[in-house]
């Protein structure tokens, strides 16, 4: 396992694997790595020659409200759990070297952004496809790896790929859980006793409107959602910063349940935002 802290040594090293003819799977993080985090890089063992693991916690994915220098880090954690699953290189840059001075292009993400999570983080998603795009560009991955609970951010990559032509395969991951139901998160070590008690809810309900919406052949959406809503409420007391259900991956308003789509939730604590989701299809069995 090697550590690379700067972009050139990173470039020359992919470089030369491209040309050996080696894929290379690729996952890209903000540190503090838990078992969600173990799974993408697992994935990307078993289906990659060679695989990179980068850490940054790149300060312009987070909005002024957003307290950037208390996000958890780790890297001596970091560094013991990519070596337990057999890591080739980990990307460990600091910001001088993927910020050396203010950008002179900014991004702008136009669809897949404005809803869920976007809406309330302006300009997050802005910094997430600059990041990678850097990250693309630097390790020049085969296959890139991402879990679904970030699902929004899952569709945002998504057009990313395609709308920029990047030469990598985009592997999405199932979400990985406590046995409770609840979504593995860096942000659950923020909870209270309370709160960490109540927080499976969120899966819970999230079920509960997909079994209502599974139902029967042509759905109430509002309903399904408002019974969604109403079962949180009653089993948290976290604030509801949405309920949605859109088309998936395009992440749209639907008027009729006839395409695949996402019904997402993100609540929040006192010290922490969980976000889950289930995206599924009407011809899925519930």
């Amino acid at each position: 396992m090697k550590v690379i802290k700067e972009i050139k040594e990173m470039q020359k090293t992919t470089a030369d694997l491209t040309r050996a003819g080696k894929s290379i799977g690729f996952v890209p993080t903000m540190g503090y790595l838990h078992e969600g985090h173990e799974r993408l890089l697992q994935e990307a063992r078993k289906e990659n020659d060679y695989v990179i693991l980068s850490i940054y916690v790149n300060p312009l994915q987070f909005g002024e409200h957003e307290d950037l220098d208390h996000y958890p880090r780790n890297i001596d954690h970091d560094l013991s759990v990519a070596k337990r699953n057999d890591i080739d290189f980990i990307f460990l840059p600091e910001n001088k070297t993927m910020y050396p001075a203010p950008l002179s292009i900014e991004m702008t993400v136009s669809k897949r952004a404005h809803v869920l999570c976007g809406r309330s983080r302006p300009g997050h998603f802005e910094g997430v496809v600059t990041i990678l795009t850097k990250l693309f560009n630097i390790c020049r991955p085969t296959k890139a790896y991402f879990g679904q609970k970030d699902a929004q951010q899952v569709a945002v990559v998504d057009a990313l790929i395609q709308d920029f032509n990047f030469p990598v395969q985009l592997v999405s991951v199932p979400t990985v859980r406590e046995d409770d139901g609840l979504a593995k998160s860096s942000r659950n070590i923020n909870l209270s006793p309370q709160e960490r008690s109540e927080a499976p809810a969120i899966q819970k309900a999230l079920q509960k409107g997909r079994s209502r919406l599974m139902q029967t052949r042509n759905p109430d959406i509002q309903e399904a959602i408002q019974e969604t809503r109403q079962f949180l409420e009653r089993e948290t007391r976290g604030k509801i910063d949405y309920i949605e259900l859109l088309s998936y991956p395009e992440l749209e308003p639907i008027e009729t349940f006839d395409r695949q789509v996402i019904l997402a939730a993100a609540v929040y604590y006192e010290n922490a935002r969980l976000i889950d989701n289930t995206v599924f299809h009407p011809g899925d069995i519930s």
